[in-house]
């Protein structure tokens, strides 16, 4: 799916009548990672030691999931599974695994009593490969929605959508979970804000009975590539992937998303820095359009 270089590995696990579900992105070793996070509502384990100041600069896992909060508990899961395979950064006691979690909101979807835990994200983990898989309705993917900035009863199916883009002999893919408060982008709003017509909704499309739904949203994705990056770089291209996020989705990175994209680059070939930004800001709009044809 991501398809950036050999050992870059995707696996899902669903549940299909819960709806809901978890999807792992396995690094090879020695992957350089970095991320950032926009919207006031994230849902995150361990993001804090992907920025560019932190000490560990590697990681060898990431795990999206649906489940909100609870749903971070899937990477205990992937944390076996990479201890299991020996991976991990070397400690005095023992290698400790480096595996981050971006959880989405579904719980109001299916059944919100059963979320991704322990269990669901070592199958994901151990389901990794290479091959392309299923998008859509998979996965994190299982229960999203958006188009909620519209109102609850306006919203649409998310979902699960990639893109992988290659330019000479360098790959940058892009793997992404489309729950967003807002919808995909067609220029409509636009259009009526210039023209006059635009008809305003409130902010918060739950508001009135229930305010506590007004979180119940974020996108949230990884950016794989094959170019030699450091931490700080992997940093300023999820930068340029939330570009991407903010040209695909209207709005994005609201106060009720917790939008965010891990970079993970895996360093096999020298490529020029700017180019590499670009594709990641492509890849990730490409990603988060192919989610309104699944």
């Amino acid at each position: 799916m991501l398809g950036v270089g050999e050992g870059v590995l995707v696996g899902h696990w669903t549940d299909e009548v819960a709806r809901t579900g978890c999807t792992v992105v396995v690094f090879p070793e020695g992957t350089t990672a970095s991320g950032e996070i926009r919207g006031g509502a994230p849902a995150t384990r361990d993001f804090g030691l992907l920025a560019p100041e932190r000490t560990v600069s590697q990681v060898d896992a990431v795990v999206l999931s649906g489940g909100s909060a609870f749903g971070l508990a899937a990477a205990d899961g992937v944390m076996r599974w990479c201890e299991e395979q020996g991976r991990g950064f070397e400690t005095r006691g023992g290698r400790v695994p480096i595996v981050v979690g971006l959880s989405l909101y579904d719980l109001t979807e299916g059944d919100g009593s059963v979320r991704p835990g322990p269990e669901a994200g070592y199958a994901a983990a151990q389901a990794a490969r290479e091959e392309d898989l299923p998008r859509g309705r998979v996965g994190v993917g299982t229960g999203a929605t958006m188009n909620k900035w519209q109102g609850a009863e306006n919203r649409q199916p998310g979902g699960l959508g990639g893109a992988l883009l290659q330019v000479d002999d360098v790959l940058v893919g892009a793997l992404v979970a489309v729950n967003a408060s807002g919808s995909i982008n067609d220029g409509g709003v636009q259009q009526a804000l210039t023209d006059g017509t635009y008809q305003h909704q409130p902010a918060d499309p739950f508001a009135g009975e229930d305010d506590s739904q007004e979180l119940a949203n974020t996108t949230i994705g990884v950016v794989a590539t094959n170019a030699a990056l450091d931490k700080l770089g992997c940093y300023r291209v999820a930068r340029s992937g939330h570009s991407g996020m903010a040209r695909a989705l209207l709005p994005a990175h609201t106060d009720g998303d917790g939008d965010a994209l891990v970079v993970g680059a895996t360093g096999q070939v020298e490529a020029d820095f700017g180019l590499v930004r670009l594709m990641a800001a492509a890849a990730v709009e490409t990603a988060i359009r192919s989610v309104g044809r699944h």
